[in-house]
């Protein structure tokens, strides 16, 4: 299931950092600075996670934060401090939160906000695909293009899935037959052929030219 994500941060080197980890999850993402957090919060009040960066005085932007959010359906809370501020900090009590330090790594930060978004139901890292702007989540079946969801068929999505998965190899109609609809599909193996047009389609021109024709053989994602 979708979720939404107030990201509040006032440096650049986060803000671009905390995109990029996000792009890979099921997220939608509402950012801003630290002077746009209380209209951010109640701009998006359905909100799931908020990610501060506290830098300066850490206290009385959690608190900040806390105080808005404790009328709210209790979203959870993600806090970036630096190593020197840690004495500073002080978890929420009145909401779910936790805390990384800025220079950990962006597997730790990724883990960190699945546990919050998804208690015991952590998607791995290995569970999502990044090509340029598109997002493959094997875990969910979905599949985004610039954080907007890719409306495809169970076939489209499992051709698209199995090719993305097999890069730089190339299959025939019939190996693909076998391998995405299955033994049991009788139909004919056109039929690969008008489903990567609609995937094609609905990749858009850019994405669209990964999924290469190889004349004579088949298909192959680059």
């Amino acid at each position: 299931m979708a979720k939404s994500v107030v990201f509040i941060a006032d440096s650049l080197d986060n803000a671009h950092r905390f995109k990029s980890i996000l792009s890979g999850m099921d997220v939608t993402i509402h950012a801003g600075s630290s002077a746009q957090a209380r209209k951010l919060l109640q701009a998006n009040p359905a909100s799931d996670l908020v990610i501060l960066e506290a830098k300066g005085n850490v206290a009385a932007q959690t608190s900040l934060i806390e105080e808005a959010l404790a009328d709210e359906d209790a979203a959870s809370m993600l806090i970036i401090v630096d190593q020197q501020d840690l004495p500073d900090l002080r978890l929420p009590v009145q909401t779910k939160a936790d805390f990384v330090v800025s220079d950990a790594s962006d597997e730790e930060c990724a883990t960190r906000v699945r546990q919050l978004l998804w208690p015991g139901n952590e998607a791995s890292s290995n569970d999502f695909i990044s090509i340029d702007n598109l997002t493959v989540n094997l875990a969910t079946y979905q599949v985004k293009v610039s954080g907007c969801p890719l409306d495809l068929t169970y076939l489209e999505y499992a051709l698209l899935a199995f090719l993305i998965t097999h890069p730089g190899r190339t299959y025939s109609r019939d190996a693909l037959l076998r391998r995405v609809w299955g033994f049991d599909y009788y139909g004919g193996s056109r039929t690969v052929d008008v489903h990567v047009r609609r995937v094609r389609a609905k990749l858009g021109p850019e994405l669209a030219q990964h999924l290469e024709t190889v004349r004579g053989v088949g298909y192959l994602w680059s």
